[in-house]
């Protein structure tokens, strides 16, 4: 019911965000636009317009990157291509035109909540150095039934098929919750002698052992019983959208969470938009605009995966237990022998604290000391470890030199 309730809700904010456009449109007309109450009001439509949550991807927008360093600086055009296209995500290749061959990254987007184009700087960054791919998660409500499930074997198994259709030679990158998942399939990839085994795996900001410096998140995951999360937080489907009737963990109640966490911080951003577009600083309006495009751009997650997740990573601690399977399979890090290792955390990440990404450091025991580094950025929280300044100018060299090293 709570999936049908947020429906109606959302209907009928959608006939009210109607009338606020006609509204802002009489406001804007040359005949009163110059008027203070005018701008006022205009300002508060676009405001009230801006606070609404989408349930589609937005586009990454890439058309041109920059590639290469000094004088040797470019633009290139980019283009998306659709690799491999299954029922739970795609795979998706940005092909730089007129760039010779680079190392093949597989960047592992986060599925929690928001759509992979929330990396979409972190793949700016990536393309000036590499032959970027990543995992374009689908939302869930839009996958019928008929597709079967979605859980954490099959999040793994779709980063090894990734990387099979790649081919070998190829880098894994994995970022936030898609950590563990990851080190799974790489795990079980070196445990086979697979061809397409990566040839370094770059962990950052992931809930490898949340025994290590419990977050709110962590503390949040074990408050309650595994019961209560599926009766209070799965819903179904409603019968309007491709996946009818399938469970999912809905994209509004995560980033509902994420909300509650930083509350006045978001409110202050809504009144600064508010303000800058009565002042008419409509640049700075539409960065802020922009960013919430993207946070309130919402993907629903498979129950399974979602559940799995809460069980398996944030209550048992499967995988730093040795206890943790994948298709009926124990799950050995100590297999990996030949893929180069690199996990980073920051400094003030609250969301997946220090030491917990690290964890893997030991995990994986028999990869050699020399192909194993780790790296703590000062001043960053958990955005911080893949956009931003820090980000390019701190934390993408190490990242960049691991991978050609290992090359």
């Amino acid at each position: 019911m709570q999936y049908h309730a947020y429906q109606a809700q959302s209907d009928w904010m959608t006939q009210i965000r109607f009338f606020t456009e006609a509204a802002k449109t009489a406001v804007t007309h040359p005949l009163f636009s110059d008027y203070p109450a005018s701008k006022k009001m205009a300002a508060a439509c676009e405001v009230f317009s801006a606070a609404r949550l989408t349930h589609s991807r937005p586009d990454f927008n890439l058309q041109r990157v920059s590639v290469g360093e000094g004088a040797n600086a470019r633009e290139v055009e980019v283009v998306e291509e659709a690799v491999h296209v299954a029922a739970f995500g795609t795979l998706l290749h940005f092909k730089r035109l007129g760039v010779e061959e680079q190392p093949r990254v597989l960047i592992v987007a986060p599925m929690s909540g928001h759509f992979a184009t929330l990396l979409r700087e972190t793949v700016r960054t990536m393309l000036a150095d590499h032959d970027v791919y990543i995992t374009d998660w689908h939302n869930a409500r839009d996958v019928p039934l008929s597709a079967g499930r979605f859980g954490l074997d099959e999040y793994a198994e779709y980063i090894m098929h990734f990387l099979e259709v790649m081919g070998p030679g190829s880098h894994l990158m994995a970022i936030c919750q898609p950590c563990v998942s990851s080190l799974v399939a790489t795990a079980i990839m070196a445990e086979d002698n697979h061809p397409a085994a990566p040839v370094s795996l770059t962990l950052m900001a992931g809930p490898i052992d949340c025994r290590v410096n419990p977050t709110k998140v962590n503390e949040l995951a074990v408050s309650k019983p595994y019961e209560w999360f599926e009766k209070n937080l799965i819903s179904t489907v409603p019968l309007r959208h491709p996946g009818a009737m399938r469970r999912v963990y809905p994209g509004f109640l995560q980033l509902s969470a994420f909300l509650s966490m930083n509350l006045d911080r978001h409110m202050e951003s809504f009144k600064g938009m508010y303000q800058d577009l009565v002042d008419g600083e409509h640049e700075k309006a539409e960065s802020t605009r922009s960013f919430y495009d993207e946070y309130f751009a919402v993907l629903d997650l498979t129950a399974e995966f979602y559940l799995e997740t809460i069980k398996h990573v944030f209550q048992d601690y499967a995988l730093p237990q040795g206890k943790l399977k994948w298709r009926d399979r124990l799950v050995n890090p100590a297999a990996i022998r030949r893929t180069a290792l690199l996990t980073v955390e920051g400094e003030r990440d609250d969301i997946c604290a220090i030491g917990q990404t690290m964890a893997a450091q030991d995990l994986c025991s028999h990869i050699p000391p020399f192909m194993k580094q780790h790296h703590m950025q000062a001043g960053v929280g958990h955005y911080g470890v893949f956009s931003g300044r820090r980000w390019s100018q701190h934390i993408y060299p190490i990242v960049r030199d691991m991978i050609y090293s290992s090359q």
